[in-house]
């Protein structure tokens, strides 16, 4: 049976697509992708049916990733079943989920994805959106040491 993570943003256009292509890295490097379903989505379907953020695919192909995903919002009627670990990236985005939640079991399954750093001290994975090119960055560095501590505690 695969372990299902689904990663969370805003709009599913930056961050949580972004979380999805380096987890998915991340367990491939370790040979046990096969075990493994990853996928992602936002809290609103602003861009619900649209590939990633330009920006953020330039700034993740450079590391080596690849963002396959197409946006998709959440869906709180199917989301909570099929998915092991929801991730959100930011505090806002980790009370658009609560407030979704159906009961204390699916609270159970939501994380902040800061909660896996090992070497960073951020609260949040900050939306690069309306910034420059560190923003972007910053978004893969954390995402990149967060999946190591994320995979750490999975296993």
């Amino acid at each position: 049976m695969k372990l299902k993570v689904l990663f969370v943003c805003l709009g599913n256009i930056c961050r949580s697509p972004s979380a999805e292509a380096v987890f998915k890295g991340y367990v491939k490097k370790k040979g046990v992708d096969k075990s493994f379903f990853i996928d992602s989505a936002g809290t609103y379907g602003y861009h619900e049916g649209e590939p990633a953020d330009r920006r953020m695919q330039r700034h993740a192909i450079k590391r080596g990733y690849n963002l396959t995903s197409i946006s998709r919002p959440f869906n709180p009627n199917t989301d909570w079943d099929e998915f092991d670990y929801i991730i959100g990236m930011d505090d806002s985005n980790m009370r658009n989920l609560a407030d979704m939640a159906r009961n204390k079991d699916d609270l159970k399954k939501l994380y902040m994805m800061t909660d896996f750093s090992k070497n960073y001290n951020h609260t949040e994975v900050p939306d690069p959106y309306y910034g420059g090119d560190q923003g972007f960055e910053l978004v893969l560095d954390l995402l990149e040491d967060a999946s190591e501590g994320l995979y750490n505690q999975i296993q």
